[in-house]
């Protein structure tokens, strides 16, 4: 946006408010010859002048990138925000590691604490800041096999604590992105979503004309603004914080967020990957279905509405006859194929709230149907990786240590040094 007020103005469109304060600074100037002024030289008119339309034409440009000041300012307290907890953080771990303790237990005790100090305060950077922060706190919260329990318990409320942007925004957001407002393209929205994530929100709604209810995906229009700062942001603090604790590399997970959030925030790609892996799965016979894509841009996505209750609400599945087992064994055939299967596209976001359960009338090998949404991250495993990833296990199930280091390393680069 900046860019383009910028190149207009470089290409000769001067603002009308420049010209109107010109012609103010030049009517003020004396009719008489500069150069017969009894008072100032012609030098010194030259510089009046200058100075008036200088002054005009920041005054004026402030008033024209009001908003974009105000972004910038916004961007550098953001930046600084990170920087503060950053430096207190790296600052209190490297007191209390260098700190002189008697014994094993108090210094077991005194990391502990830092531990809870240091993912308390970055707990509140993360919800302060939102974006991106959000999701990234949730993807620490699950690395409990990697990170101290004082950092990932202290991360747990982000699981749920997703953003609602207000539908001021949202109305804007889908007027700069399809040229209508949104009662030009449904009959109804529902303004409280019915479901909202770090990155999006989903409304129901129904088409105008055809009346079929849908599901209306939109990314929260603030994400815009800030994506670019907050994964540069989230480098740096990574890459510090390895510099300063080696052993604690967390670059991988920012080099991860670099990858796959232009794909998680890019819609269209979202809308790709379902209609791709509901053709795949077409005639496999799996109880598996995915919404049907009806239409989608880079930031709003609409589906086919289809609802179901989580697959661990076990009370829903017991009431309604559903078999646990079942159940169970179906999401595994779904995940194998998914993982096993010759050039199948696999979903990498299979979490609670992207898997439902509905019931079916009992006609076929089982009562209920698996819903997958949120088809927004998918990857592309060489059919080679596939199959030196089967042999690992069935190298494990067969207690085969000469196969499990070959195939380990053919998988994920593991030497015989390393396993």
């Amino acid at each position: 946006m900046i860019s383009r007020s910028f190149n207009s103005f470089r290409a000769g469109y001067l603002p009308s408010q420049v010209l109107s304060l010109s012609r103010t600074a030049l009517s003020r100037c004396p009719s008489r010859s500069l150069s017969t002024s009894p008072h100032l030289s012609v030098k010194q008119w030259r510089g009046t002048i200058v100075a008036s339309l200088s002054g005009g034409l920041i005054g004026t440009l402030g008033i024209i990138y009001y908003d974009h000041i105000k972004v910038g300012l916004a961007a550098a307290e953001r930046t600084r925000q990170v920087l503060k907890t950053l430096i207190v953080n790296v600052n209190d771990y490297r007191t209390t590691l260098t700190r002189s303790v008697d014994d094993e237990l108090g210094h077991s005790i005194a990391l502990r604490e830092c531990h809870k100090r240091c993912a308390e305060r970055t707990l509140h950077l993360l919800e302060k800041q939102g974006s991106i922060f959000i999701k990234l706190g949730q993807h620490l919260s699950s690395l409990n096999y990697l990170l101290p329990p004082e950092w990932t318990t202290t991360f747990v409320p982000l699981q749920d604590k997703c953003p609602i942007s207000s539908m001021e925004s949202i109305e804007a957001m889908f007027i700069k992105d399809t040229g209508y407002k949104i009662t030009d393209t449904f009959d109804n929205f529902e303004p409280m979503p019915i479901g909202a994530a770090s990155l999006a929100q989903v409304h129901c709604a129904t088409l105008k004309g055809t009346g079929q209810r849908v599901a209306v995906k939109v990314q929260h229009p603030a994400l815009e603004d800030w994506v670019p700062l907050d994964l540069a942001l989230t480098r740096f603090a990574f890459s510090t914080l390895k510099w300063f604790f080696p052993h604690y590399d967390l670059e991988w997970l920012s080099r991860e967020m670099d990858m796959s959030l232009p794909q998680e925030l890019d819609f269209s790609i979202e809308g790709s990957n379902a209609l791709r892996a509901k053709a795949y799965f077409s005639g496999k016979g799996l109880p598996l279905v995915i919404p049907n894509v009806i239409w989608a841009k880079k930031r709003i996505l609409v589906m086919e509405n289809i609802s179901g209750h989580r697959f661990d609400d076990l009370e829903y599945l017991d009431s309604n006859g559903i078999d646990r087992d079942e159940v169970s064994a179906a999401l595994a055939r779904v995940f194998n194929e998914m993982i096993f299967g010759e050039n199948a596209p696999l979903h990498c976001d299979p979490h609670g709230g992207n898997i439902a359960i509905r019931k079916i009338s009992s006609g076929g090998k089982v009562n209920f149907e698996i819903i997958l949404y949120d088809h927004g991250l998918y990857r592309d495993i060489p059919n080679k990786l596939r199959c030196s990833y089967a042999k690992l296990w069935l190298a494990v199930i067969n207690a085969d240590e000469k196969g499990m280091r070959k195939y380990s390393r053919d998988v994920a680069g593991i030497t015989d040094d390393q396993g």
